[in-house]
């Protein structure tokens, strides 16, 4: 089973890590859409991406000193409500291992990371509407490159079973280039209120990195095991679940 991520938002360039980091392997591609957003005035990033100018201005400038930059693992690295679900840092060394070979990470700038792949402090989503190279979006630039380099990932690793836990910007990035004969299972994660079952972003988030240390921590292959997923009050939900799109209640 390959699990796919988003990545975050927010960054972590502080905490330790005993990782020793590995090549992004579209390293050299990030290169260069970094030397290209560099060119982009700190306006037109606020524009594209809708932040404010300060934010604007900090990743331009990281764009312009990119090489110069210092690498942490991504798993390190992105501190979003996904990772803290995930929670890399109470992780022995062997889950992090099977995670290198089960994770996959989608990024606007890296493509798509493992784990313990090296980058430096950026932003840049993938629903930008910037590419370099004659412009264009970022969807449509990584597409193909993208879902071949996953497809290969998945090939490899035997089960031909993908489990979705990314967010839809992220996910349309590869989702058309994904063949039928994959299984692709998307977990819905809702929260019981007394209006009914309702969707979370923010806690839907966290159970998605929960969910995936989840699978790393019991080594599971078999789609079925996922029903036993209980952290956080999280409960399988048998009638309102389908094969591909399994449902968690909690509360």
């Amino acid at each position: 089973m390959i699990i796919l991520l988003s990545p975050a938002k927010t960054l972590d360039l502080a905490s330790s890590f005993t990782e020793i980091p590995t090549e992004p392997c579209f390293a050299a591609e990030a290169g260069r859409i970094a030397r290209a957003a560099s060119k982009l005035k700190p306006a037109e990033l606020s524009a594209l991406m809708h932040i404010s100018d300060s934010l604007a201005e900090l990743n331009v400038k990281r764009f312009k000193t990119f090489g110069k930059a210092g690498t942490r693992p991504a798993i390190r690295t992105f501190a979003g409500d996904v990772y803290r679900g995930f929670d890399a840092a109470s992780a022995e060394p062997e889950v992090i291992a099977y995670a290198q070979d089960h994770v996959r990470i989608l990024s606007g700038l890296y493509g798509l990371l493992r784990p313990r792949d090296a980058i430096r402090p950026y932003r840049l989503e993938m629903g930008t509407r910037w590419a370099p190279r004659g412009g264009g979006r970022l969807v449509d630039y990584w597409g193909r490159k993208v879902a071949r380099a996953l497809l290969a990932d998945l090939k490899d690793e035997g089960s031909g079973t993908l489990l979705n836990l990314a967010s839809r910007e992220y996910y349309a990035v590869v989702g058309p280039f994904v063949p039928k004969k994959v299984a692709v299972i998307a977990p819905d994660f809702r929260v019981r209120t007394a209006r009914g079952l309702q969707f979370q972003s923010f806690t839907a988030k966290v159970a998605r990195g929960a969910l995936a240390r989840f699978v790393c921590d019991e080594r599971i292959d078999d789609p079925a095991a996922l029903r036993d997923f209980d952290r956080d009050g999280w409960r399988f939900d048998a009638a309102g679940s389908t094969p591909a799109t399994p449902l968690f209640v909690r509360g």
